[in-house]
């Protein structure tokens, strides 16, 4: 199945105005992407592809790039790791795309690594976590709040450490982006003479994980870091309210991917209370720039009608803000020279609706902007109770911080 999108016909020409006949006369600039629209990483691909749709929009209706339109080459994935390399090298030899962005997600992204290396190409990651760290492209450029490797885990761990936390248990996908979380988890977890005392990888198509959280329990950890992908972040939540993770553990959350996803937290209703979990983008005051309201006015009804997830938060703004530094880029070079957009990208901040965005040389964020945030009060079958403040606590970064952790876990989840 393939999907190609094309920004054009009668409302955008009318917007255009005098300025349409210039465009039509010049070929759209094509921004080439594979996004998952089917398997297990759909719903979040679908976010994200509309966010950058919305960009993609708002710069046509003000004239395009450089006199053009944009124009994106979209291709479904099916969160596969193996259908991207062909998307990609698709993408470049046959529809001859002037640039590329990543599709969603670790998994899919790092095949394609070396590809675009090989071929001198810029790449705009879009929520990949340490696919560059092995290869070292430096035309790469992820959109992701990630910042440095390690700040990720020790982020976590601080606040492990503050409320007690003294040894750790890790449960891990045997997946690219779970195995590099929990790389970075041993490596923080070392540094601070942290034992792990439980350290279990399991296949990415488990469905039952009573026996593992039962064996979890029994290492009576302070610590519980999890790093899993949508489909076992729910199994797993299910198994840990079925059986209990005893009293001894502080925090428990980490990396769990699907916790930030409105289907999936409707569906898990009042199973995340407690729960310390990364997220991107929530609805605090602190975490409005220029343009991050009307993004959103325009992801809420767009999102209805394209039944996509109703809330956005944790893709779509990032997806726009990708095309943001495109636009910046291209504007200030006035060319598609790639090596001169990368240029422009690294010795640059940019202005997004997420924020302002600055790349260290390895491409990913100089400073993180990751949140560590804890679900409280939430109640079943209310998606509508997420558009609200306090229902995830911001807990890290410190300029962002809403809250202090409520420990232990147990206890957080009444």
């Amino acid at each position: 199945m393939k999907r190609r999108t094309f920004l054009g016909g009668a409302m955008a020409v009318a917007v255009v105005g005098h300025g349409s006949s210039a465009l039509a006369q010049q070929p759209p600039i094509k921004i080439g992407m594979s996004m998952p629209q089917t398997g297990g990483l759909a719903g979040g691909g679908k976010a994200s592809l509309l966010g950058i749709e919305i960009w993609r929009d708002d710069v046509n209706a003000k004239g395009g790039l450089l006199g053009r339109k944009i124009e994106l080459v979209v291709y479904d994935d099916k969160s596969s790791a193996s259908e991207t390399p062909a998307i990609y090298a698709k993408l470049v030899d046959v529809d001859k795309v002037d640039l590329l962005f990543a599709p969603y997600a670790t998994v899919p992204t790092a095949p394609i690594m070396p590809f675009v290396k090989q071929r001198g190409l810029l790449l705009m990651g879009n929520f990949s976590f340490q696919v560059n760290s092995k290869v070292g492209h430096d035309m790469w450029f992820n959109n992701a709040p990630w910042g440095p490797a390690d700040s990720w885990a020790a982020s976590f761990l601080d606040l492990a450490q503050k409320a007690g936390g003294k040894n750790m248990a890790l449960l891990t996908a045997d997946q690219e982006f779970a195995q590099n979380l929990a790389l970075t988890a041993r490596d923080v977890a070392k540094k601070r003479n942290i034992p792990i005392v439980f350290d279990q990888t399991y296949p990415p198509n488990t469905v039952e994980f009573s026996s593992i959280i039962r064996a979890l329990k029994a290492a009576k950890p302070d610590i519980v870091y999890v790093a899993s992908y949508p489909p076992d972040s729910a199994g797993i939540l299910r198994a840990v309210n079925e059986i209990g993770i005893g009293d001894s553990v502080k925090i428990f959350g980490g990396g769990m991917v699907g916790l930030q996803f409105a289907a999936v937290m409707s569906n898990l209703g009042s199973l995340l209370n407690g729960v310390v979990n990364y997220n991107t983008w929530l609805p605090e005051k602190s975490m409005y720039f220029d343009g991050t309201k009307e993004f959103f006015d325009k992801y809420t009804k767009r999102a209805v009608e394209a039944k996509v997830d109703p809330l956005g938060y944790y893709l779509a703004p990032f997806g726009y803000a990708m095309g943001q530094m495109i636009e910046a880029a291209v504007g200030a070079t006035k060319s598609l020279d790639q090596k001169g957009i990368a240029k422009y990208l690294r010795e640059n901040e940019h202005k997004t609706i997420v924020g302002p965005i600055a790349f260290s040389a390895d491409g990913e964020r100089k400073e993180t902007a990751t949140l560590q945030a804890q679900f409280r009060g939430v109640k079943d079958k209310d998606i509508e109770q997420f558009r609200t403040s306090g229902k995830q606590v911001i807990l890290f970064p410190d300029k962002l911080k809403a809250g202090e952790l409520i420990s232990p876990f147990e206890a957080a989840r009444n």
